[in-house]
């Protein structure tokens, strides 16, 4: 019964021609800075629609069914939870795989609508009925905010101060002579603009960085071949993998590229693969 709302003077002029920014999932320009973001949209109630089921005037807030998770609860199993309720438009951020108050209010809306008892526990009932409406979820939908964990670093990064990044499961490993020292998710260019792959160096670094040629801020920007830099991007903490860059490595937790750049050093390795 409702709809889903679903990165020296000639170096520096070179990254400023040549930067990158984000855009839309079809490779076309889209500024990253005035953006809605995921959170801002409430879940209208009935926003799924299993026509079948019509809610109980008076539903029970107890339930004999098992509970399965409940708030406080973390892991894969939650993050499937999550992705299926975004499926039913009954959830709008993450998954981040912790069963938080947005969850639990996702899970009494859903449960609400079907007559079942509004606990906001997920519950065997609940959670056969969410499946029975919904599709798998892919691995990108499980993290389509980032938190995917980490892939074996190539070999090539095993050695020396290396900014290790892994397009296969989009995460960046900063090492330093083969031990992990922080990790991240990260997002690359599209299709017609995509993130180069192979060994090179940061040659320059420019913490409050604007692109002149996307009119556009790329902080802690670590530029490692012509205008591809590792930076983040608000664009890309607002919406997630929906969207893409126009060849740079895009992060999306600012305190940990914060950290990040002030460690890394010109001079400094940069592995790219699949």
């Amino acid at each position: 019964m409702g709809r889903s709302i679903a990165a020296t003077a000639a170096l520096a002029a070179l990254a400023a021609v040549c930067g990158c920014t984000v855009q839309g999932a079809d490779g076309k320009g889209n500024s990253p800075v005035h953006i809605t973001l995921p959170s801002s949209k409430a879940p209208s109630p009935g926003a799924d629609s299993d026509s079948d089921d019509k809610p109980s005037a008076t539903p029970s807030t107890k339930s004999g069914a098992p509970v399965l998770w409940s708030p406080g609860d973390s892991g894969t199993d939650v993050r499937e939870l999550q992705a299926r309720l975004r499926q039913v438009d009954w959830l709008f951020d993450g998954p981040t795989g912790t069963y938080d108050d947005l969850t639990v209010k996702a899970v009494k809306g859903f449960q609400g609508k079907r007559g079942l008892p509004k606990t906001g526990e997920t519950d065997t009932v609940t959670w056969q009925r969410l499946k029975k409406m919904t599709h798998e979820p892919g691995k990108w939908e499980l993290y389509l905010m980032g938190g995917q964990p980490a892939g074996a670093p190539d070999p090539r990064c095993l050695t020396g101060r290396v900014l290790c990044i892994d397009k296969s499961t989009r995460t960046l490993r900063w090492m330093i002579d083969g031990r992990t020292v922080s990790e991240m998710s990260v997002r690359f260019g599209a299709t017609g603009t995509p993130t180069r792959d192979g060994v090179f160096h940061v040659y320059w670094k420019s913490r409050h960085h604007w692109s002149t040629l996307y009119d556009s801020s790329m902080p802690y920007a670590m530029f490692f071949s012509g205008g591809q830099a590792v930076h983040y991007s608000y664009d890309f903490a607002a919406r997630g993998y929906s969207g893409a860059s126009h060849g740079c490595v895009n992060v999306r937790d600012e305190a940990a590229i914060a950290d990040l750049y002030g460690q890394v050093r010109n001079g400094d390795k940069v592995v790219v693969y699949w």
